[in-house]
């Protein structure tokens, strides 16, 4: 079951010049910590909004799937994340809808998560991200 949504991801070149804009000195949403996500060659800084995040995304490598991104379509919006309760079980219940996946298993994702993306050529051109969190925490730091 899909709960919320749990974060807005922005791709950036550069997390210290995102920081700067969407921190306390620029928009002034409060930092939550930056974290390195292996799997997906990422750096990431969190920026709570409520009971959603905006994510900033910085690449790693020039081989990730940001990289890319911003190589095609510059800084922007790269995706939706959606926290659900059981992450293979969405899986397999929006893979029998006839939705397309980028990757047939979930990968580790922040904050000890389990992450699956959905293909925007099933969601008319969106990245949507689900993501299952080891423990549920409302409002605490995932």
């Amino acid at each position: 079951m899909i709960k919320r949504i749990h974060h807005v991801a922005i791709a950036v070149a550069d997390l210290d010049e995102g920081e700067a804009a969407w921190g306390p000195h620029g928009i002034g949403l409060p930092a939550e910590g930056r974290e390195d996500v292996a799997s997906q060659k990422t750096s990431v800084a969190m920026f709570p909004v409520g009971e959603s995040r905006i994510e900033l995304i910085q690449p790693m490598s020039e081989d990730s799937a940001v990289a890319k991104h911003l190589a095609k379509r510059g800084p922007g919006i790269h995706h939706i994340c959606m926290e659900v309760d059981d992450l293979r079980a969405e899986m397999a219940r929006l893979k029998a809808a006839g939705l397309r996946f980028t990757s047939d298993e979930p990968a580790p994702g922040a904050h000890g998560s389990l992450v699956a993306f959905v293909h925007p050529k099933s969601t008319g051109g969106v990245l949507l991200e689900l993501n299952e969190f080891a423990t549920d925490e409302e409002g605490a730091h995932e």
